[in-house]
């Protein structure tokens, strides 16, 4: 999963250890040298000489601005075997990162983001606190991803678990992304857990749409609360509100038809549906294969009806990996599953601090 984004984010590590090659100080052989230079290393802190004084008094103070490190700093980073990411150094692995971000269709905005946080956090920096270069790179990138991809992010069954009973749950997003399925592989999860789910067919004006949740129902032995086709889908899912606390059921789940955010007539059931049921959550489903098209919509869906999280489907088949970065930071809300195959089975709570260790190769 995410190949391809894997490949680029390595390229960008190994760009930059490339760029800033590592000075190390000349070594001497035997003893006496070791004694040499620590005789010279203790007469040098203890009273350098004023040449040295001199230079460094002068460019102490250059270093301040813009994280732009000093004369001073870099002879004292290539005296210990040091050294310090300038500038230079990042220039060209920058400009190839942000084209490999873009080209793994990562939002624009997300992009920049990831950038510049890279580069403040490597400007200037020596390798006093890590052992490589390398070290350097994925910490920064490490911290660059996690602080896009958890945007937003809370405890999908701690919010279950705590919420008052029946938690609602609609589900919304254009059509043909796995909605349905979506919802079929939430009740399995949500069962493997130990809580009971119904689910509601508000997508009333779809040919095939209650045969199609119906299949799953049967096929997971769960409840189906539907209308006839054309009917009202608030009414679809308030009476499956009632329905499951009549008979203390955990979680309603609540399907509506595929729609786009432009949809006026289909915007305005959501709007309904929000009056009527007035759900705990709204999940935007779309499929990551989507990449920058899902989002945008994730956007636009969240501007017109306000989401509370998103599950991604065929995140298996996605090698770019842009839309799993961006959907977060372009929303405010985080992506809450993966969906990751055809079973039941095949879905997987979002991690941000496990996709990026996986993006980063350190799993």
């Amino acid at each position: 999963m995410f190949d391809g984004l894997k490949d680029k984010l390595s390229g960008f590590r190994e760009d930059v250890e490339e760029n800033a090659e590592v000075e190390e100080p000349a070594e001497q052989d035997g003893p006496e040298a070791t004694e040499s230079d620590a005789s010279a290393s203790s007469e040098t802190d203890q009273a350098p000489d004023s040449a040295t004084a001199d230079a460094a008094a002068d460019t102490e103070d250059e270093g301040d601005d813009d994280n732009e490190p000093s004369t001073f700093q870099r002879a004292k980073a290539f005296a210990t075997g040091r050294i310090i990411i300038e500038e230079e150094d990042l220039e060209e692995p920058l400009w190839d990162l942000e084209m490999a971000l873009l080209e793994s269709d990562v939002e624009m905005s997300v992009a920049e983001q990831i950038l510049e946080s890279v580069r403040e956090s490597m400007l200037g920096e020596s390798r006093k606190q890590v052992e490589t270069t390398g070290e350097l790179v994925e910490s920064a990138l490490h911290d660059a991803l996690l602080d896009v991809i958890a945007v937003g992010q809370f405890d999908f069954e701690e919010r279950i678990a705590e919420a008052e009973k029946p938690v609602t749950i609609v589900f919304t997003g254009v059509n043909g992304v796995g909605k349905t399925t979506s919802i079929a592989k939430l009740s399995e999860w949500l069962a493997d857990r130990g809580y009971s789910s119904v689910m509601a067919n508000g997508d009333t004006y779809r040919a095939g749409a209650n045969e199609q949740i119906q299949e799953h129902a049967d096929r997971l032995d769960r409840d189906l609360i539907s209308h006839d086709q054309g009917g009202d889908p608030a009414a679809v899912i308030y009476d499956g509100v009632e329905y499951a606390e009549a008979n203390d059921i955990d979680v309603v789940l609540g399907d509506t038809a595929g729609r786009l955010h432009t949809s006026d007539d289909l915007m305005a059931q959501l709007e309904k549906i929000d009056r009527v049921v007035d759900p705990d959550m709204t999940i935007f489903v779309d499929e990551a294969v989507a990449g920058q098209d899902a989002v945008n919509r994730a956007k636009e869906f969240n501007d017109a009806a306000e989401i509370d999280g998103a599950i991604l489907t065929k995140a298996d088949a996605d090698s770019s990996g842009g839309a799993a970065i961006s959907v977060a930071y372009v929303t405010g809300k985080p992506i809450l599953f993966l969906g990751t195959g055809q079973g039941y089975d095949d879905l997987t709570l979002f991690e941000p601090e496990e996709l990026v260790q996986s993006l980063l190769g350190e799993d």
